[in-house]
């Protein structure tokens, strides 16, 4: 796919076919992303791809623990949005629940979808991308555009991706199943798998701030 066709058409996908991913198109995708820029071209990524009994585990027990009421607590580092940005974040809730028929009342359809978020929203694969704790908060950029380029590159084999930390909130659970050890920091997750066109929320197109409300020119 064309670069700035894959950019435009790039959506969070959030129900994925059954079929697995092949192990070599899943290497082949992480040998061209890892060619992301980085800071000092430092690299600081470690990647822990799963898939099988592995992820189906770490879904479950994610799903027990917040039935439970075990507090999550990611590694992001996160407190929640405030403002136009938890605004923006209500608007594509309601946008998924509405594509979906989830009514605010209805408490069984709600729990069904946020239990979907924490078994991975049920793909064949996901990507748990991590880094060394000695390193600076520059790798945290550096995460973030080496998931942007996966979830790019994965366009060109006809897979979807959804970048979410919601299977990261357990870290204990993440680390129970694939052994990252306590020195690596899980930051965030990409679910990956072949899209279901059928679900509705695979359709939703999310909103865009209008470029003059996010730009300030200056001397151009």
């Amino acid at each position: 796919m064309e670069l700035v066709a894959a950019i435009q058409h790039r959506k969070s996908i959030r129900a994925f076919k059954p079929d697995p991913v092949p192990h070599s198109i899943l290497a082949e995708i992480l040998k061209i992303a890892t060619r992301a820029p980085s800071s000092m071209n430092t690299q600081p990524w470690e990647l822990c791809v799963v898939g099988g009994d592995v992820l189906k585990n770490i879904g479950r027990e994610n799903v027990e623990k917040v039935l439970a009421g075990t507090t999550p607590g990611n590694e992001m580092g996160a407190t929640g949005y405030q403002g136009i940005y938890r605004e923006r974040q209500v608007a594509l809730a309601i946008q998924l629940f509405q594509a979906m028929g989830i009514t605010r009342e209805d408490k069984e359809k709600r729990s069904a979808w946020m239990q979907r978020g924490y078994r991975s929203f049920d793909s064949p694969a996901a990507i748990f991308v991590c880094y060394d704790k000695s390193l600076p908060s520059s790798a945290i950029f550096d995460i973030g555009s080496l998931s942007q380029t996966i979830a790019l590159v994965a366009l060109e084999y006809g897979l979807g991706t959804c970048i979410q930390s919601q299977a990261t909130t357990y870290p204990e659970t993440v680390r129970k199943y694939t052994g990252i050890p306590e020195n690596k920091v899980i930051y965030i997750c990409l679910s990956i798998g072949y899209p279901d066109d059928d679900f509705a929320a695979n359709r939703v197109v999310t909103k865009r701030e209008a470029l003059a409300n996010m730009v300030t020119w200056c001397g151009i």
